[in-house]
């Protein structure tokens, strides 16, 4: 629908952003953030040098770019996942489900941020964590929402307060992920779910 409005020169100009910005994404991820220059990204996306700085001021520029975009579907992802019908225990699933196969299917971009952003300067940093943490923020608010609702219900036990309980799943599926990223045959991301939610759901001490 977008791309209907867009008149033809529009489309060229974000079909060029976009080649430049998948050139970097190969270049960082295989060489380093550090060890890649502008030269380099213009020359694998076969633009020339010039064309490449109307789109971005620098590398960090272009690098906040990636980052933010994808975080941003990445987010959008997960609230659409968490919006779905069924209750609260099925939500909480599509959580789980669901950040589970973006983090698996966008590996490229998640080693990135994870090990080369380091190159970056400080105040750059800061400042491009803290407009990733706005997503962040809502989704962990988002569920949160989803154990408020189960414990007006009397689904779940108040065993801490909503966002506790939102942190601390989130928590529990950031590890298990590492430990995938790390080591994905001995450490598989679990098929089921439940596997990850009945730590929360079942605990752990027996009766």
């Amino acid at each position: 629908m977008i791309n209907e409005i867009l008149s033809r020169r529009e489309r060229e100009k974000l079909w060029q952003r976009q080649e430049m910005l998948n050139a970097a994404i190969n270049l960082f991820s295989e060489k380093g953030y550090q060890n890649v220059s502008m030269q380099e990204i213009a020359e694998k996306s076969e633009f020339a040098i010039g064309t490449l700085y109307k789109f971005f001021q620098n590398k960090e520029h272009l690098y906040k770019d990636i980052i933010l975009e994808h975080s941003g579907h990445f987010h959008d992802k997960i609230m659409r996942a968490l919006d779905e019908s069924g209750d609260e225990v099925e939500k909480l699933r599509n959580f789980v489900r669901t950040k589970g196969e973006l983090f698996r299917n966008d590996l490229q971009l998640i080693r990135l941020y994870l090990i080369e952003n380091r190159g970056l300067s400080y105040n750059f940093k800061a400042n491009l964590d803290e407009e990733v943490r706005k997503g962040y923020c809502d989704n962990l608010d988002q569920i949160a929402a989803i154990f408020k609702s189960g414990i007006k219900k009397g689904r779940f036990k108040k065993i801490a307060e909503p966002y506790y309980l939102a942190a601390s799943l989130d928590n529990i599926v950031n590890t298990f992920l590492f430990l995938w990223l790390e080591n994905p045959e001995r450490h598989p991301y679990p098929k089921n779910p439940d596997t990850i939610l009945n730590i929360i759901f079942k605990g752990l001490i027996t009766p």
